[in-house]
């Protein structure tokens, strides 16, 4: 059984306001992309590494991974319309390759902190229930609002968790789930977690991290660069 991972890199980073995609804006001299690939590349239990992303910027990608020697970059594929179809180009191409027993982690590209601990505690979540889904717990107070202005709905935060990636399962429960995504004519699901919850799967959470943030805002540029160099203090525990 071997482990994969599908980085999902395909944005136009609309949200970001630059010229260029969001996943390719350099930080510390390397592209964010890189930044998170590196993360895979090195921990062990990871042996190949599939990037989906802008159809125009491949060819730039497949040399910024020999630029900074992503030895386990071994497949680079268009993205679609939607997240959900990226996901599955990735997936149609690993079926090409790989077993259907293999482990695939899906994860967001533009997610450059992800850890060794969390890529283990994945892995080690998954090999106990057969799925995983990287996960925190909701600190704040949390309400519901129909307005967007104003709301008369509190929900018990204890009750809530806010999911991050990677989101691990075997490849064949991934093509399963876009067979019957495909079936049911559900198309833009925002995550495999919520994919699965539509089609009656239970899910199971893996440690996540609040430094684990997604890299969508200036805002998030900004605390990633901050992370980025600082070192937790020796007396932290």
């Amino acid at each position: 059984m071997s482990t994969y991972a599908l980085l999902t890199a395909a944005g136009n980073a609309t949200r970001m306001g630059q010229n260029i995609p969001k996943q390719f804006i350099h930080i510390d001299n390397k592209p964010l992309i890189i930044h998170t690939m590196e993360v895979f590349q090195r921990h062990p239990s990871v042996d190949a590494i599939l990037v989906v992303t802008l159809p125009a910027w491949i060819e730039v990608l497949r040399a910024y991974g020999q630029q900074f020697n992503i030895t386990k970059l071994r497949w680079i594929v268009g993205g679609g319309k939607t997240g959900q179809e990226s996901i599955h180009n990735g997936l149609t191409l690993l079926q090409k390759h790989c077993s259907a027993d293999d482990v695939v982690m899906i994860h967001d590209g533009n997610r450059c902190l992800v850890s060794d601990e969390i890529i283990s505690d994945s892995l080690a979540t998954f090999h106990r229930y057969g799925s995983a889904v990287a996960a925190i717990p909701c600190v704040e107070a949390v309400f519901r609002s129909e307005d967007g202005i104003s709301s008369m709905s509190h929900i018990p935060r204890e009750k809530l968790i806010r999911t991050q990636t990677p989101h691990t399962y075997t490849l064949r429960k991934l093509l399963w789930a876009h067979g019957e995504a495909a079936k049911r004519n559900i198309t833009e699901s925002v995550a495999t977690c919520t994919l699965m919850y539509e089609l009656g799967e239970r899910i199971y959470f893996s440690k996540g991290s609040e430094e684990n943030l997604k890299i969508t805002t200036v805002d998030d540029m900004m605390i990633f660069k901050a992370l980025l160099h600082t070192k937790k203090d020796d007396w932290l525990k």
